[in-house]
């Protein structure tokens, strides 16, 4: 396993990672850190007979994702992936989708062992993580960076597949495009996001939008974020 790659030659959208790895039809689901549930709705609507459990600790989001009304495939519920709110061995399909280390440091072992509990033998994690690296990272390191924890989420993983928790089915890099309209809503999707708190002083703020104009065009910005997929699979208890 290596937490990053020197060089990456696919860059496209997630789901046609997550789609070409994985088979979800009339699968049990299970979303960690679902957000917005942005992801959760192309799952649950892409395909047939899928049943998704989503979870979210951030209560803005929650209470936003409980508004939901035209998904009834999809089950959403207050908790985090340390405990996980599910019955042993009921989940074909994990997801953690840029979510391991927004997990606290101390409880990620506990979360991994959290997932092998909840997933049925011969059942896959998939757990993307940002390489800490690119045009994007570089923004975002000026207010909030990320590389300790990223780093922690990487070694949890390699420790958990060295303990035999799981077998590493497959690592693989690929870009993700990112867009911003403007750098207003560079601030509303990023800076101000509800799940984390962000105090930026004025010279910070200042850093962070010349640091942005400098990739922006008309103050649109387009990024590609690097992105790893480990593939984790349940063994037989």
């Amino acid at each position: 396993m290596k937490i990053s790659a020197d060089t990456i030659a696919t860059s496209c959208p997630e789901s046609e990672i997550y789609n070409r790895l994985l088979s979800l039809d009339g699968k049990h689901i299970l979303e960690l850190g679902c957000g917005n549930a942005e992801i959760t709705r192309d799952i649950a609507a892409s395909g047939t007979d899928r049943r998704i459990t989503a979870l979210e600790v951030d209560e803005i989001a929650h209470q936003q994702n409980l508004q939901i009304t035209d998904l009834p495939n999809v089950t959403f519920k207050l908790a985090g992936a340390q405990a996980i709110p599910l019955d042993d061995a009921s989940v074909d399909v994990v997801f953690m989708f840029k979510s391991l280390h927004h997990v606290p440091v101390e409880l990620m072992e506990q979360s991994l062992r959290e997932i092998r509990r909840v997933l049925k033998p011969g059942g896959l994690a998939y757990i993307s993580e940002p390489v800490f690296a690119g045009e994007f990272n570089d923004i975002l390191r000026l207010f909030h960076d990320e590389q300790k924890v990223r780093e922690a989420a990487f070694n949890t993983v390699r420790q958990a597949v060295d303990a035999g928790l799981f077998t590493l089915a497959d690592e693989l890099f690929f870009n993700s495009p990112m867009a911003f309209d403007s750098f207003d809503d560079f601030e509303t999707k990023v800076i101000k996001v509800t799940h984390t708190e962000h105090t930026l002083d004025d010279n910070t703020y200042n850093q962070v939008k010349q640091r942005y104009q400098t990739y922006a065009d008309n103050d649109a910005a387009r990024f590609l974020m690097p992105i790893r997929v480990d593939l984790l699979e349940k063994g037989a208890d």
